[in-house]
């Protein structure tokens, strides 16, 4: 990999944005890289049926496989009482326990986030070299080579960050999907990508797929999914009852970057160690850049400014963050390292670009709230929650409710 040295100085439908940039070139039909029924006569075995879980079924049965529907769950109602899957009679499912042959004797086997993979021994399906894939690189198996993905990772912001880097795309004019561990699973776009039509392409020549990833989408190495930018944000202790050491879980957030070379670029945090470690077992010639230092971006969040400098690329440029109306003087760090991704997609995108989308930038729902001090326990570890509040509050005659991602 390119290592360059480092400077310490100082149900739903997906929404697409349809107006696109005159800059960009566009060809007459877009395809998916697999042509629809690319699994007709195989069978796939879904693990999960959770949001992801469900939407992985839908783009399995559309690529013609017949689908067997697991999970330990006896109180969900099965898949042939929805609507959606009626019209489908290649689809079982099976809640509670079941027989593992069940999973050996499937062509494929798509987990969903949700399940660890010491349960039903999915852990010596893979090492046994079986199809064992998660849903996230199920989808992206299927999108097509000219979607440029900019992937977010990292234990906190990894929701905003995303959200920021599509407003600013979105913004800009080009097409962009927002979504994965976000929102709507990777699958949704898929299959919407797969039953388009050439005269209503969903994904055209320039656009992107933002895509939030949580350690547990890596913990099977990815084969299908190649960002084009990847951002690793931080790492703090968590999940360590699935990661079991903060060594597991670097690695398996590194696997992020496992499938970059090139001019594709990697950003990582500046001196975090655990990383650093991990970085070690990726041998790909990839650009890196780090928040924190150059190549990369540093923020002064005092005079609200990040200054830029893209690996290979000698200029330094600055974007001016006073504009934005979100609250908390985080999500001007958030918004420095969503422009930094957004600029490293190669797209012609520049500070100047991006300057005119600060103001526009909103925070996703529930992120924040102005009212009494309240933590979201549900959806945080509460000494990281106090200790990421305490951080980020102006205290006065308001508090700042601030959940973690």
């Amino acid at each position: 990999m390119k290592m360059q040295p480092v400077n310490n100085h100082g149900q739903r439908t997906i929404l697409f944005k349809s107006h696109l940039s005159a800059k960009n070139t566009i060809p007459s039909k877009i395809q998916a890289c697999l042509p629809k029924n690319d699994l007709k006569g195989q069978s796939v075995a879904v693990i999960g049926l959770g949001k992801s879980g469900v939407a992985a079924v839908k783009l399995a049965l559309a690529r013609g496989a017949s689908v067997v529907a697991v999970d330990q769950n006896e109180n969900l109602d099965p898949l042939e009482k929805d609507p959606l899957f009626s019209k489908h009679n290649n689809v079982k499912t099976i809640l509670g326990h079941f027989d593992e042959r069940l999973l050996r004797d499937a062509d494929r086997v798509v987990v969903s986030p949700g399940v660890p993979l010491e349960t039903n021994g999915l852990s010596s399906l893979l090492q046994s070299g079986k199809g064992v894939m998660s849903e996230l690189d199920f989808a992206a198996e299927v999108l097509p080579s000219c979607t440029k993905i900019l992937a977010v990772t990292g234990t906190n912001g990894k929701s905003t960050v995303a959200t920021f880097a599509g407003q600013m795309l979105n913004h800009l004019d080009f097409k962009t999907f927002v979504g994965g561990n976000l929102g709507v699973p990777l699958s949704e776009a898929a299959l919407q990508c797969l039953t388009s039509t050439p005269q209503s392409p969903m994904f055209k020549a320039s656009t992107v797929a933002v895509v939030e990833v949580s350690s547990y989408q890596l913990e099977i190495p990815p084969k299908h999914f190649f960002p084009s930018v990847a951002v690793i944000l931080n790492l703090t202790p968590d999940h360590l009852e699935r990661h079991n050491t903060m060594e597991n879980y670097a690695l398996t957030k590194c696997r992020i970057l496992s499938h970059m070379s090139g001019r594709k670029m990697g950003v990582l945090p500046l001196g975090n160690q655990h990383l650093n470690d991990a970085m070690r077992s990726f041998a790909n010639d990839l650009n890196l850049a780090w928040i924190g230092a150059f190549p990369g971006v540093r923020i002064n969040l005092e005079a609200k400014v990040a200054s830029f400098k893209i690996p290979c690329v000698e200029r330094v440029s600055e974007l001016q963050l006073g504009a934005m109306k979100t609250i908390g003087m985080h999500n001007y760090h958030n918004a420095a390292v969503a422009a930094l991704s957004v600029i490293g997609l190669d797209t012609a995108i520049d500070a100047e670009a991006i300057s005119s989308t600060i103001g526009k930038l909103e925070v996703p729902p529930h992120r924040m709230q102005i009212g009494e001090l309240k933590l979201d326990i549900d959806r945080c570890h509460l000494g990281h929650a106090i200790e990421f509040t305490l951080m980020t509050c102006s205290f006065g005659k308001e508090f700042l409710s601030v959940p973690q991602d």
